[in-house]
């Protein structure tokens, strides 16, 4: 037990050291510099590297990240549309079986909506003869019975007497 409070006791003491070394040397201004002298040049290599990579016409990492992110999404909607088609081949097939053939009631169902359509037709055409037929001469005892209308009279100005 106490070799394990020493070795924690070190420990810390040695984090403790390693921190205030490294906080020592942020704060010098030397090393400091150096660090960002050092970050910029590989900023400016790296883009360095992007313009030759591109006057070669080689693909750069980033190039190559964006090409991969966008073929991953090209197989997705590739796997989807194969999934939709793998989905209705499977319908076409349960539609085609020669024993369950839902299809069979449709048709014998139409066949019969046909005939009764084809039925309609026919009476409404022998109803649309009937009303367009000429209405049956009306027998000439019958003519009398009509009352005849007093044509209107006609009102006649009358003259004024001279004066």
């Amino acid at each position: 037990m106490a070799d394990e409070g020493l070795k924690d006791r070190l420990a810390r003491q040695g984090e403790d050291a390693l921190g205030k070394l490294a906080q020592d040397l942020l704060e010098n201004p030397l090393v400091n510099s150096a660090i960002t002298r050092a970050f910029s040049a590989r900023e400016r290599a790296g883009q360095a590297q992007e313009a030759a990579l591109g006057a070669l016409n080689i693909p750069s990492a980033a190039d190559v990240e964006r090409l991969t992110r966008r073929l991953r999404s090209v197989s997705q909607r590739l796997e989807g549309i194969e999934d939709g088609v793998d989905r209705l081949d499977g319908r076409l097939a349960d539609l085609n079986r020669p024993g369950d053939n839902p299809l069979a009631g449709v048709e014998e169902r139409l066949r019969a909506i046909e005939a009764t359509l084809s039925k309609l037709s026919a009476d409404v055409a022998a109803l649309a003869g009937a009303v367009d037929a000429a209405p049956a001469p009306v027998p000439r005892e019958q003519e009398r019975l009509e009352v005849e209308t007093a044509a209107p009279k006609t009102r006649t100005r009358k003259k004024a007497a001279p004066k």
